[in-house]
C-alpha cells in the first residue's frame, strides 16, 4: 500500500473476474440385498459466498479447479442405513453470479453465507435402484464476479489511463507510446484520510467496433458492465489507433465511446458517468479545452459531422468534467474528490428511492387488507 497526496491506494496484480470449475457429486453406497439395507446418498458439492475470499485466493488455493464430493458409505450388517457422504464447499467472494456451461444462470450470491447446489450427490443403493448406488451429478461451472469496482476507467488506447492510474496511486503499471499497454483489469482502491474506501479498475482500451468482439470487445465490455460508475478519460488532442485508421477528436472519441456501449448494451448508458480531459499539459490544450466544452454543451450542433450509424441514441449527460495532467498531477485532486462526491450522491438517490418503494409498498398492502371481506368461516375462540 503507497501514500499517494491525501489518499492511500492499495494495488492487486494478476485480478481474476472469472473461473471455470468441474463439479461432482458424491456418489452413493452399494445397498445390502439380502437384509434391504440402503446405502448412503453421496455428499453434494455447495457454492458458499465469503467476505473475506478473492476468486484469486480460490483459483491459487485449487489449481486444480476440481471440486468432489465424499461417497455415500455402503450397507452392512452393522450398519443397514450407510451413513452420508461429506459435502464439499466451494468457497467463493460475495457477488458472485454462477452459471453453467450453456451460459444459464444457477444462481447468485449477494451477502456473506450464501450457498447455491451446484451438483448433487448420487441416491444410495436400495429397492427402488435394485440395491445399485446412483452417481453423483457432473456440472462444470462459471463464476463471474457482478461487480468488480466502484469507479471503471473507460477509453481508448493511450488516453492516459495506466498513467492516471499511476499519478493517483504512485502504482507502475505498464506505460508507453502505443496502444494496449493494459490487456487485463486492473484493481485497486483510493483509501481517503477518513478511511473511505472507493475501488478504481483501470480497463482495457476500447477500440472502435468492440461490441461486435474486435480487440478486447466484449471481454472489456462485460468489465463495465460491473462497475457502479464509469470515468471517461480521453486525451484532450483527440486519437489516432494507427496510421491505417482515422484520426479522431476528442469530442470524436467521447461520440465514439458512447456509440460501442449503447451497441453492446443500452442499459450500460444509464450508469452515472465523469469525464477527465487528459494531457492538459500539452501546447495549446487549453484553447482545445475551451472547443471541447462548447461541442459537450450543443453536441446537437455538432453531430452532422459524424455518418449516421456513428451516431448513439442519446448522448451522456456527464456527472463532471475534470480538466487534468497524468504527468503534472493538474486536476488529480480535484478529480478524486468528484468521484467521491458522484458515488455520495447516487447512494443517497437510490436509498431514497428504496425507501419511496418500500412505502408505496406498504401503502398498498395495507389498502388490500382493509378493502379485503372478512372471512365467512372466522376463527373463533373456544369456548
Amino acid at each position: 500500500m503507497v501514500r499517494c497526496g491525501s489518499v492511500w491506494f492499495r494495488k492487486y496484480g494478476n485480478f481474476i473476474d472469472n473461473l471455470r470449475l468441474f463439479t461432482r457429486g458424491g456418489s452413493g453406497g452399494m445397498g445390502y440385498p439380502r437384509l434391504g439395507g440402503e446405502g448412503g446418498k453421496g455428499g453434494d458439492v455447495w457454492v458458499v459466498a465469503h467476505k473475506k475470499m478473492t476468486l484469486k485466493q480460490l483459483k491459487d488455493k485449487y489449481p486444480q479447479k476440481r471440486f468432489v464430493a465424499g461417497e455415500g458409505a455402503n450397507s452392512r450388517v452393522n450398519a443397514l442405513k450407510g451413513s452420508r457422504g461429506k459435502d464439499c464447499e466451494i468457497p467463493v467472494p460475495v457477488g458472485i453470479s454462477v452459471t453453467d456451461e450453456n451460459g444459464k444462470i444457477i444462481g447468485e450470491l449477494n451477502k456473506e453465507k450464501d450457498r447455491i447446489l451446484v451438483a448433487e450427490g448420487g441416491l444410495g443403493g436400495k429397492l427402488l435402484t435394485n440395491f445399485v448406488p446412483l452417481k453423483g451429478q457432473k456440472r462444470v461451472i462459471h463464476l463471474d464476479l457482478k461487480l468488480i469496482a466502484d469507479i471503471g476507467l473507460v477509453g481508448f488506447p493511450n488516453a492516459g489511463k495506466s498513467s492516471l492510474l499511476s499519478q493517483v496511486s504512485h502504482a507502475k503499471p505498464a506505460i508507453a507510446d502505443y496502444a494496449f499497454t493494459t490487456l487485463q483489469p486492473e484493481l485497486g482502491k483510493i483509501v481517503y484520510n477518513d478511511f473511505r474506501q472507493i475501488s478504481v479498475a483501470d480497463l482495457p482500451g476500447l477500440i472502435e467496433g468492440a461490441h461486435m468482439n474486435k480487440g478486447m470487445g466484449h471481454k472489456f465490455l462485460k468489465h463495465i458492465e460491473r462497475t457502479r460508475q464509469l470515468l471517461f478519460v480521453v486525451d484532450i488532442s483527440g486519437f489516432q489507433l494507427s496510421s491505417q485508421t482515422q484520426y479522431r477528436t476528442a469530442f470524436e472519441t467521447i461520440i465514439l465511446l458512447t456509440k460501442e456501449l449503447e451497441l453492446y448494451k443500452e442499459e450500460l448508458q444509464t450508469k452515472p458517468v465523469l469525464l477527465a480531459v487528459n494531457k492538459m499539459d500539452l501546447p495549446g490544450a487549453q484553447d482545445m479545452f475551451h472547443v471541447l466544452m462548447n461541442q459537450l454543451q450543443n453536441p446537437k450542433d455538432f453531430l452532422h459531422l459524424f455518418k449516421k450509424n456513428m451516431i448513439p441514441e442519446r448522448t451522456v449527460e456527464f456527472q463532471h468534467i475534470i480538466p487534468i495532467s497524468a504527468i503534472t498531477g493538474e486536476g488529480i485532486e480535484e478529480l478524486k474528490n468528484y468521484i467521491r462526491k458522484s458515488l455520495d450522491e447516487h447512494a443517497n438517490q437510490e436509498n431514497g428511492a428504496y425507501h419511496k418503494k418500500q412505502l408505496l409498498n406498504l401503502q398498498i398492502s395495507n389498502t388490500i387488507s382493509y378493502n379485503e371481506p372478512p372471512p365467512k368461516n372466522g376463527v373463533t375462540s373456544p369456548r
